[in-house]
């Protein structure tokens, strides 16, 4: 095994991997440590922007137990978990899988953007990430947050810094200031050595309050 776990990651890691742990480490004291504890793993994307958009709606403001039993009934309801097929399902069926009427609102929002158009995920590949972000923040029940793990998990941004994750201020401030609550600025400040690699080194905080890997 090489001392940094830099040549385990395998082929689904983003090409830029291996090359931001480098920099990472290279840069920061506490990523030097925590990227070799979790070696072999890395970064995941699901592969379906509508999906992976529709499960953090349906996660939203409730437990990841809570949230995966919701889901699991929930994408029984249509032939295919596609936008056309979501349109067609009756109000009174996605309340029954557990889905509060807000969140029924958003997932039919959501179906309605992709369906008509409304956003170009032929085009994302060439938009930046704050075009993408305001996008994505006009379809109802999706924020900045939402929109920014969006661009982590399934575009595979490298350089996204989700300022509001409480992750991130969590991990932050146990890594970097003795568990001290940390400010924006603070974050902002921390991660000025990551860039062009804040997403990376996001990931890794979160490994660093649970080494189980999430993706969305």
């Amino acid at each position: 095994m090489a001392p940094t776990g830099l040549s385990e990651f395998g082929a689904d890691a983003p090409p830029y991997w291996a090359e931001a742990c480098r920099h990472l480490m290279k840069r920061d004291r506490v990523m030097k440590k925590l990227i070799p504890l979790h070696s072999g793993v890395s970064l995941q994307s699901r592969g379906d922007a509508f999906v992976t958009l529709a499960r953090s709606i349906v996660g939203q403001q409730v437990s990841v137990k809570s949230a995966q039993s919701v889901w699991e009934r929930f994408v029984l309801l249509p032939k295919k978990l596609v936008p056309a097929q979501v349109l067609k399902l009756k109000v009174d069926d996605m309340r029954g899988a557990g889905l509060s009427a807000r969140k029924v609102e958003y997932l039919v929002d959501l179906a309605l953007h992709f369906a008509n158009n409304q956003v170009h995920v032929d085009g994302w590949a060439e938009m930046d990430d704050e075009a993408i972000i305001a996008e994505l923040i006009a379809i109802r029940g999706i924020g900045r947050w939402t929109a920014e793990m969006f661009l982590i998990f399934h575009l595979m941004r490298p350089n996204v810094l989700p300022l509001d994750d409480n992750g991130l201020q969590n991990g932050i401030s146990r890594c970097y200031f003795s568990e001290e609550p940390v400010s924006r600025s603070e974050i902002r400040e921390v991660a000025a050595s990551w860039a062009p690699y804040c997403s990376v080194a996001t990931w890794y905080i979160w490994r660093s309050l649970d080494p189980v890997p999430v993706a969305y």
